[in-house]
């Protein structure tokens, strides 16, 4: 496959209500997309890096730095996604700008060859239940009633940020209002120590799925000291960057689930192997979000109907964040997203809303 240029195209993405973590609040995405052009088809990604360096040490004027100086130039002649990765392996850490670009090769190979990423993926689905993610709120009762309205959608399962001083209140606040049935979990992205394993144990007695990234991203060797200390079930989402550290989370008995974030790990056959990889040692895996438009959300989706992915994920409708996407939107049904079956991740811009909120495109040739 000849790639005659790849188009960098900023976008600017405002949020139907801010989203708050541990780490910061965000209004609006700052998106990065890539267009990987060839003679025969088109292939669109997402880089799901954030504005700032906050989730993780990539931020979105830093890949498309490395994009343009490194990345896109070590693209062999003729590639494709097996191709690309070797390619790109040299260059360290940047495993967000190198998922979006071997994404946007491997849809425009699967657009020429006819194959949709889930088949190609090995999905065993045609619809993923939709969990969602609810940021740090101002008040219980403004918890509550979100928590009501997502569940009157049909969500499937309720995720709640915490951070220390929004921990025991919501959960409990939740479950006395929702019931013992409720799935429910929570995601500190980080925002705990060791030392806090005394408060953290108090979670316990709300029965919750899993409690997600409690400590700092680098450190596996003091989740495996915590994970003994709770009987809630331990899942890594930063600390996992790669199937290696995947391995090693295992062996340690770090996790006993991981949230799988294609972006995060470098992309979607290196997703692809951490799925493998947990499936054989019996752990649960979900798809983690990264608050994506349309273009990452549909191959999420893909990812999502793999066998392994046991858990709802983030796999929330389009207009969980956005007024109005860029793609056709995805509309829940029966708390459920269908997967897309069209060529490569099945799914395009709708040209006039691209043009809308688009603030800038770079063409590089090839």
């Amino acid at each position: 496959m000849k790639i005659t240029g790849i188009e960098l195209r900023r976008i600017a993405m405002p949020l139907v209500a801010p989203f708050r973590t541990s780490f910061g609040t965000e209004t609006e995405r700052d998106v990065l997309l890539l267009r990987v052009v060839t003679p025969d088809a088109e292939g669109w990604a997402e880089c799901v890096a954030m504005t700032d360096p906050l989730y993780s040490p990539e931020y979105v004027d830093g890949a498309a730095e490395v994009l343009r100086r490194f990345l896109i130039p070590a693209l062999p002649a003729h590639p494709d996604a097996h191709t690309v990765g070797r390619a790109l392996h040299p260059f360290k850490g940047h495993r967000m700008a190198k998922a979006a670009l071997e994404t946007a090769v491997l849809d425009a190979q699967l657009r020429v060859s006819g194959q949709s990423l889930a088949a190609f993926l090995g999905a065993s689905a045609d619809q993923v239940p939709c969990g969602v993610s609810i940021g740090i709120m101002n008040s219980i009762p403004e918890l509550l009633d979100t928590v009501q309205g997502y569940l009157t959608e049909g969500y499937r399962r309720i995720k709640l940020k915490i951070e220390p001083g929004w921990d025991l209140a919501p959960v409990r606040a939740v479950r006395e209002r929702f019931g013992p049935d409720l799935p429910l979990q929570v995601d500190a992205n980080a925002a705990y120590t060791l030392a806090d394993a005394p408060h953290l144990a108090r979670l316990d007695p709300y029965d919750l799925l899993l409690i997600e990234q409690p400590l700092a991203n680098d450190d596996l060797v003091q989740h495996a000291r915590l994970a003994p200390r709770l009987t809630t079930p331990l899942c890594l989402d930063e600390s996992i960057e790669s199937a290696e550290h995947a391995a090693a989370a295992i062996s340690l008995g770090a996790c006993s689930i991981i949230n799988i974030k294609p972006g995060r790990v470098g992309g979607y056959l290196e997703a692809r192997r951490i799925h493998d990889l947990a499936r054989a040692h019996g752990l649960a895996v979900w798809c983690g979000g990264m608050l994506e438009t349309g273009i990452g959300r549909a191959a999420n989706l893909a990812l999502a109907a793999l066998p392994g992915f046991t858990l709802p994920g983030d796999t929330s409708g389009s207009h969980r964040y956005y007024a109005t996407d860029i793609t056709e939107p995805f509309v829940p049904r029966d708390g459920h997203l269908p997967v897309p079956t069209g060529p490569g991740i099945g799914v395009d811009p709708v040209p006039d809303i691209l043009d809308e909120v688009t603030v800038s495109t770079e063409w590089i040739t090839l």
